[in-house]
């Protein structure tokens, strides 16, 4: 007999990679839509009674609402860092943008831990483990973890990077944007239109080339953060109307229209280029959003009621963010899901749907949400926010957003542990999601357990600790 020839032995191993293939669910492409400073309750399907957000109201009746979901800190850098890395803050050392020696040292009663303002290249982030998956990856938008060169979006390995940079807000949502990673348009050309332009290219680009390759895709918008610059008309279109539950800048108004219409074109282009039902589309925000502030003199822009306080607070206004889910074939549309999720939950999800063994996922502090998201199944689990630095309220003199503390939430309850005086505040978020009956007095038992839980916490992620001066 003779030997098979080289073309007969390729066309045998070409018909059991086929076969094997067939016996896998075919890996989705993903699509992360990241807004910033978007508040928990910024959309229609939140609550709110003033902003307009059709699309994003009817990707939440497409998909599943995740009601009780969390940025991974008060502010946008930790919580990007924990995307890239599935990790709590002190695992990357990211707590906080630029210093969390903020405000005027002769009121800070702590020296602050050391903060990093970039990600540790030495740690395995999400998009080298979706390529090692066999995905393609584009990051567009805000980036705001490290110098470009350094620790940009291509040292993390990101393929296509756009308008990703070291800032964290753009110097002008109007072209000129003066970004290094993106060009110039027209004079006047709007940045959150740009952007949602460049994904669609992507995609359009992705289809073309007639590849079964799947993505990883993530638009992280630089909207709504400032500085507040809606498109005129979209600013003129809420003009006129009366302020709704603590909501009524027009100008706050028309960025959050502007994000909205962003995430229908890409609906629509994914729905256009026939692979909707093959996409997973993930809308979340960074953190909470800029109001309820209270007398601190720090300048509200919107509200985030029923919660207390907002973007750089340990309280759920500053931490408990939108998150919306579609995954044809797994969510259930107009769902909700309760159970506790947190941004770094993301990293293992999509890296299990891609098909990455649980044992090859590098090591993280995330939970796999597929079962969430199926079956709406709560998960028990606690839930840490270490904040060892100070963010100012103002230029009032020695007024806090936070002073150093930590959270945690354990079932609905949270407590909340600030170091500067070692008081504790104690809230069942069930019964008061407002966070305005302290319990900390009457259930000192329960106290103790928690703050044994954040000491032992603290102890095996090694998280440091403000120091006294």
């Amino acid at each position: 007999m003779r030997a098979p020839t080289a073309v007969a032995l390729a066309l045998c191993l070409t018909a059991a990679l086929t076969g094997q293939q067939a016996d896998r669910p075919r890996q989705p492409h993903i699509l992360l839509i990241l807004a910033d400073d978007l508040g928990y309750a910024d959309l229609g399907c939140q609550g709110s009674g003033y902003y307009e957000t059709p699309a994003l109201d009817a990707l939440a009746a497409d998909g599943v609402r995740l009601t009780h979901a969390y940025s991974n800190g008060p502010n946008c850098a930790p919580t990007r860092a924990a995307l890239q890395s599935g990790c709590y803050a002190p695992r990357t050392g990211v707590y906080t943008v630029g210093s969390g020696a903020r405000g005027k040292p002769q009121f800070r009663r702590l020296e602050p831990a050391e903060n990093r303002t970039d990600l540790d290249t030495g740690i395995r982030s999400l998009a080298e483990g979706m390529r090692a998956a066999g995905y393609r990856t584009a990051h567009f938008g805000k980036w705001h973890l490290g110098g470009l060169g350094s620790s940009g979006p291509e040292e993390h390995g990101f393929e296509v990077n756009v308008a990703g940079y070291e800032a964290g807000s753009p110097r002008s949502y109007f072209s000129p944007y003066r970004n290094p990673k993106l060009e110039d348009g027209p004079d006047g050309e709007y940045l959150t239109d740009r952007l949602t332009d460049e994904v669609i290219g992507f995609l359009r680009a992705h289809v073309a080339d007639a590849d079964s390759t799947p993505f990883y895709a993530q638009l992280c918008h630089y909207a709504v953060h400032t500085p507040i610059q809606a498109k005129p008309d979209d600013g003129a279109a809420f003009a006129d109307r009366d302020p709704v539950g603590g909501q009524g800048n027009a100008a706050y108004a028309g960025m959050v229209l502007s994000l909205d219409r962003s995430v229908g074109r890409i609906l629509d282009a994914l729905a256009e280029l026939g692979i909707a039902d093959r996409t997973m589309v993930v809308f979340a925000s960074d953190n909470g959003g800029v109001g309820g502030y209270g007398d601190t003199g720090g300048k509200s822009i919107t509200s985030n009621a029923p919660l207390r306080g907002g973007k750089g607070q340990l309280y759920e206004g500053g931490v408990r963010v939108p998150m919306i889910v579609r995954w044809p074939g797994v969510t259930q549309g107009g769902s909700t899901a309760q159970s506790p999720v947190i941004t770094m939950d993301l990293f293992p999800t999509f890296l299990r749907a891609a098909g990455v063994a649980a044992e090859d996922i590098p090591s993280h502090d995330g939970l796999d949400l597929r079962r969430v998201l199926a079956a709406r199944e709560a998960e028990p689990r606690d839930l840490h926010f270490h904040f060892p630095g100070y963010l100012e309220a103002s230029a009032k003199a020695g007024t806090w957003r936070t002073t150093p503390a930590e959270s945690i939430r354990r079932g609905d309850l949270k407590l909340i542990h600030w170091f500067e005086d070692d008081r504790v505040e104690l809230y069942d978020l069930a019964s008061d999601p407002g966070e305005s009956k302290d319990l900390s007095a009457e259930r000192a038992e329960t106290v103790r357990e928690l703050l044994d839980a954040m000491a032992a916490w603290r102890a095996a992620t090694n998280a440091p600790m403000p120091r006294r001066s």
